[in-house]
C-alpha cells in the first residue's frame, strides 16, 4: 500500500512539474515527449488533483485557466477512465443528469461539425449576406450552450465543492466564461459585418476550438470525477433542479428513475436536529433565519390569517417604528383610524382572491418609500396571512449606467 501511495505521489509531482514547465514557457512539442516517457495512462482524478494542489500551493486560478487548453491537449488520448463499469451503469439510465450532459455534448459537436464548419467554409469562399445569415443562425443556436454551462456550474460544481474538489470547478468556470464571451463576440461581428472576413474566420475558428476542447474536458475529466464522488442522493437533487435552468439543443426523452426509489420517503422521516428549520431548499438554524431577515435591506411585517401581527424584522435602518408590543395586536389597531379602511380592504381582497398584491409609494423627507403588500398562501391556495414589505428605493432611483467591478474606494 505504501509503495502504491508513493508511486501516486511521484506521478503527481511529475504531472505538476510538466504543468510548471508549460507555465515557464516551454512549448507543447517540448513537453509532450517527457509526458509520453513517464506515463502510459493518466486518470481523470489525477488531473483534478494536480490542478487542486497547484491552486492550494498558491498558483492563481487564472494561470491554470490560461494553461487549461494546453495541458488538456497534452493529456488527450492518455486519459484512462478508471471506473468504466460505474460509468456504463449510469449512462444506461435514461434521463440521468450525466446522460443528458453527454447527449448535449453530442448535439453541440453535431452543430459544430455538420452545420457551423460547412457554413464557415462557404463564408470563406463568399461572404454573401446569405452565408452570413447562416452563420448568425448557427451561433444563435450555439448560444444554447449557456444552459449547459449553467447547469454544470450551479448544480454539479456545488456538490464537488462539498467533497473538497474546488480547483477544477474554478478553472473550468473561468473557461466557460471565456467561451460565452467569444460566442457573443462572434454574434456581434456577424451582426455588424463590414467586410472583415479574415478576422471573423479567425474568431470563429478560435471559438469552435475552445468549445470542442471543453467537450473533451467534460467527457474525460469532469464527468468521470463526478461519477467517482457524487452519491445517488446528489444526483436526485441535480435532476430535480435541472428543469429550472433548461437544456442545450435537446430535451429529456425520459424521466430518470433512481434505483433507490425510497430516498424521498427516507428524507421525510429524517428529523432535523433541534434549533434548525428544514426548508425545501435547505436547512437553517433559528439564529441564521433571524440574522438573514434582519440583514435584508427592507422591513418585513407578517400579519397572520386572524389579522394579528405575528412577526417583524429588525433591520438597522427601519422606515416605520416598530416595538415588540405590537406582536399579537390586530393589524387594524396598528394603523391610524384614517387608513384602517385601506388595510381592511387589502386583506379582504387577499382573502377573497381578488388580488395577490398591492403597492404604494410615498415621499418621506430624503426617502422615497415603496410599500408593498403580498398575500401568503399555502400549497393548497388557502390564505395564511399578509406580508408587508417596505423599502427606501431612493438610492435605487439614483442609479445610472453600470457597475460590474468592485470599486477600490469601497
Amino acid at each position: 500500500m505504501s509503495q502504491e501511495i508513493n508511486n501516486r505521489k511521484h506521478r503527481q509531482e511529475i504531472l505538476k512539474d510538466l504543468i510548471m514547465q508549460l507555465h515557464d514557457g516551454k512549448s507543447l512539442e517540448e513537453v509532450k515527449p517527457i509526458f509520453e516517457k513517464h506515463f502510459k495512462h493518466v486518470s481523470a482524478s489525477e488531473i483534478s488533483e494536480m490542478e487542486q494542489n497547484l491552486i492550494m500551493e498558491g498558483m492563481p486560478v487564472e494561470e491554470i485557466q490560461r494553461l487549461c487548453d494546453v495541458h488538456a491537449s497534452v493529456f488527450k488520448g492518455s486519459i484512462e477512465e478508471i471506473h468504466q463499469e460505474q460509468k456504463e451503469k449510469i449512462e444506461k439510465q435514461a434521463g440521468h443528469p450525466i446522460t443528458l450532459f453527454k447527449r448535449e455534448n453530442e448535439a453541440i459537436e453535431e452543430l459544430v461539425e455538420e452545420s457551423i464548419r460547412p457554413h464557415l467554409d462557404a463564408f470563406r469562399e463568399n461572404d454573401s449576406q446569405e452565408n452570413i445569415l447562416k452563420l448568425r443562425e448557427d451561433f444563435n443556436l450555439l448560444w444554447d450552450i449557456d444552459k449547459h454551462y449553467k447547469r454544470k456550474e450551479n448544480l454539479i460544481f456545488p456538490f464537488l465543492e462539498r467533497y473538497g474538489i474546488t480547483g477544477p470547478p474554478q478553472v473550468m468556470w473561468g473557461v466557460d466564461d471565456e467561451i460565452r464571451e467569444k460566442i457573443k463576440t462572434v454574434q456581434r461581428m456577424l451582426a455588424d459585418y463590414q467586410g472583415e472576413k479574415e478576422a471573423v474566420i479567425e474568431k470563429i475558428e478560435d471559438t469552435l476550438e475552445q468549445v470542442v476542447e471543453m467537450i473533451f474536458k467534460e467527457d474525460s475529466i469532469l464527468f468521470p470525477m463526478t461519477m467517482d464522488n457524487l452519491t445517488e442522493d446528489d444526483w436526485i437533487r441535480i435532476a430535480d433542479d435541472s428543469d429550472e435552468i433548461g437544456y442545450c439543443l435537446i430535451e429529456p426523452d425520459k424521466e430518470w428513475v433512481p434505483e433507490r426509489v425510497d430516498v424521498e420517503e427516507k428524507e421525510k422521516k429524517e428529523s432535523v436536529r433541534e434549533g434548525y428549520v428544514k426548508f425545501e431548499t435547505g436547512i437553517l438554524s433559528d439564529k441564521e433565519i433571524s440574522a438573514i431577515f434582519n440583514t435584508l435591506p427592507l422591513d418585513i411585517t407578517f400579519v397572520d390569517k386572524e389579522g394579528l401581527v405575528k412577526y417583524f424584522s429588525q433591520g438597522t435602518e427601519r422606515i416605520f417604528p416598530r416595538t415588540k408590543a405590537v406582536i399579537g395586536r390586530t393589524v387594524a389597531n396598528c394603523h391610524p383610524p384614517a387608513s384602517v379602511h385601506v388595510v381592511n380592504k387589502i386583506i379582504d381582497d387577499f382573502k377573497s382572491g381578488a388580488k395577490d398584491h398591492e403597492d404604494f409609494w410615498i415621499k418621506m423627507g430624503d426617502k422615497y418609500v415603496y410599500i408593498r403588500y403580498f398575500v401568503v398562501r399555502d400549497e393548497k391556495g388557502e390564505y395564511m396571512g399578509t406580508l408587508e414589505v417596505t423599502q427606501n428605493i431612493q438610492p435605487i432611483r439614483e442609479l445610472e449606467g453600470e457597475k460590474r467591478l468592485l470599486s477600490e474606494d469601497q
